[in-house]
């Protein structure tokens, strides 16, 4: 047992001890994925003036993407609906889009919007006739779009309704302005 012993101990020194060249370098790995096609772009929109159509009944304005995405992507909208005081500090209140107002008790107006590869169409419908929205509703409104690759949400979850939840899951800090 004891020349065993010594054998073992022997051969441990022997193999943790060796040094020798650095052998040839290994093979490159497979190619990664572009890490921008999976990240969260944002940005915020300069104030939006929406401009009547007669043809459409409806409020309209078209918001110009800074770059072309994929049929895939996911494009989430949210409105500035008021600056609130938190702890003596103005902070901003983002609601989701769609987003409805009930106006005079039987009126109702609806924030939407479609996209396309280039662009987001913000539309104002409603149950009477649009042209005579408040423009406390259809000036200077703004907004903040974040363009989600759809891979990079494959089986995450997240909560699309709350704009911090969002910037919190993918990392964004600030909103750039296009």
């Amino acid at each position: 047992m004891r020349k065993l012993a010594s054998l073992l101990f022997a051969l441990t020194f022997l193999l943790t001890a060796c040094e020798g060249d650095q052998g040839p370098p290994g093979f490159d790995g497979a190619p990664g994925l572009n890490a921008d096609e999976y990240a969260a772009v944002s940005f915020e929109v300069p104030p939006v003036n929406f401009q009547y159509y007669d043809d459409t009944g409806l409020q309209e304005a078209l918001v110009a993407l800074p770059y072309d995405i994929v049929d895939s992507d996911v494009v989430l909208v949210y409105r500035l609906d008021e600056v609130v005081t938190i702890d003596n500090q103005a902070t901003d209140a983002w609601s989701p889009l769609p987003q409805n107002f009930f106006i005079n008790d039987t009126d109702i107006i609806q924030y939407v919007f479609n996209h396309t590869f280039t662009d987001v169409k913000i539309i104002i419908d409603g149950n009477f006739d649009l042209s005579t929205v408040s423009s406390n509703f259809t000036q200077n409104q703004v907004f903040r779009i974040v363009i989600l690759p759809a891979d990079a949400i494959n089986g995450v979850d997240i909560d699309t309704s709350n704009l911090n939840s969002v910037m919190e899951t993918f990392n964004i800090t600030e909103f750039e302005t296009f």
